[in-house]
């Protein structure tokens, strides 16, 4: 792996604000910390069988953070999710799905997650080369008005039948559609589970009741939070959420189930003790919880990427699934971004909160 950033110098004037807090709220010493030995610690006495751990092994012992517990993941299925002429017009490249597969290994990820479309394309030649997670619904563009509904695009078998060692899948928690799609990736997560696979859940919400005329609180650490208990309810071996932007979630929109003290015990509004409410959710780190990326803003993606990375890692969270930030460069850019985002994770003298 070649990369010479310096990670304080890139946080800048807010190098101590992150790199120095201590959770006081939900302290580490509550949490299971990602280690070398996680998948034994977490999943050995569980209802996954041996094939299932096989399978989370390779995912988790691959690629420049092999064996460490932490995850870097190249995720692409914004080509249907945000119209592919949107997603790669900065890089035409890749509209060819072999070069997504090429970006992932030579960044050294621990795995690529894409489409049965991308990954099934390419199968015979990557799938024992770099773990696939076949992202099995998806949000299609074409139908109007767009109903952000997620739609099953293929069966979990077809996923295994590829060399696929983990599905991915989404749901809108909050949603008109959520009940459905809970039962539907409940399902295709056990029938995953059956062949040996491992699961990864999009925990998302969507509702418009969730954004008031003053702010937007699809990303409250509470709302999210709440959308990753679910995720690990239905057996996600992985939660995938978006960084908690704000909090009060549910205290602001006047819904669900919310006690004034039940902020001031478990958070206060530093961004890492935010990520650590989304972490206690997946039953206190047991699941891990991977952050996404966000959109590509062009020169400050390497620093809004690290800053993340460290808000995730000293949170008690388990990596990122980083994509259009990288995948929107040339490849060289989009592998040292990723790879900058693994020192984080490399990193000793950055520690959990």
């Amino acid at each position: 792996m070649k990369t010479d950033i310096n990670i304080t110098e890139l946080l800048g004037e807010k190098a101590s604000y992150y790199i120095d807090h201590v959770c006081e709220k939900i302290t580490k010493d509550e949490l299971h910390i990602p280690s070398n030995n996680s998948l034994e610690k977490v999943f050995g006495n569980s209802n996954r069988n041996p094939q299932v751990l096989r399978s989370l092994s390779q995912l988790y012992n691959h690629g420049n953070l092999g064996g460490t517990g932490y995850l870097s993941i190249l995720p692409v299925d914004q080509g249907i999710e945000h119209s592919a002429a949107l997603s790669f017009y900065k890089n035409p490249d890749y509209f060819d799905p072999e070069n997504i597969i090429k970006l992932a290994i030579g960044a050294g990820c621990n795995g690529v997650a894409s489409t049965f479309g991308v990954l099934g394309l390419h199968a015979r030649k990557y799938a024992h080369k770099i773990p696939f997670i076949v992202k099995i619904n998806h949000n299609e563009l074409l139908s109007y008005p767009n109903t952000y509904d997620q739609t099953l695009f293929g069966k979990v078998r077809e996923a295994w039948n590829m060399g696929a060692v983990a599905i991915g899948a989404t749901i809108y928690f909050g949603s008109k559609e959520s009940k459905r799609q809970i039962m539907e990736i409940a399902a295709a997560f056990a029938e995953a589970h059956s062949l040996g696979m491992a699961t990864i859940l999009w925990c998302y919400t969507r509702n418009e009741a969730f954004k008031t005329a003053k702010e937007d609180y699809h990303s409250a650490a509470d709302v999210t939070g709440q959308a990753n208990h679910l995720g690990v309810t239905i057996q996600a071996d992985i939660i995938k959420q978006k960084l908690p932007t704000n909090n009060f979630g549910f205290k602001k929109i006047g819904f669900g189930k919310y006690d004034d003290d039940m902020y001031e015990t478990l958070t206060t509004d530093h961004p890492i003790d935010l990520c650590r409410l989304q972490v206690a959710n997946c039953y206190m780190g047991k699941i891990g919880l991977i952050n996404s990326g966000g959109a590509s803003k062009g020169e400050s993606d390497l620093t809004e990427a690290v800053t993340t990375a460290v808000i995730n890692k000293r949170a008690g969270g388990s990596g990122l699934i980083l994509g259009r930030k990288a995948f929107q460069k040339p490849l060289s850019k989009g592998i040292e971004l990723l790879q900058s985002v693994q020192k984080v994770y490399l990193e000793n003298n950055i520690t959990v909160a």
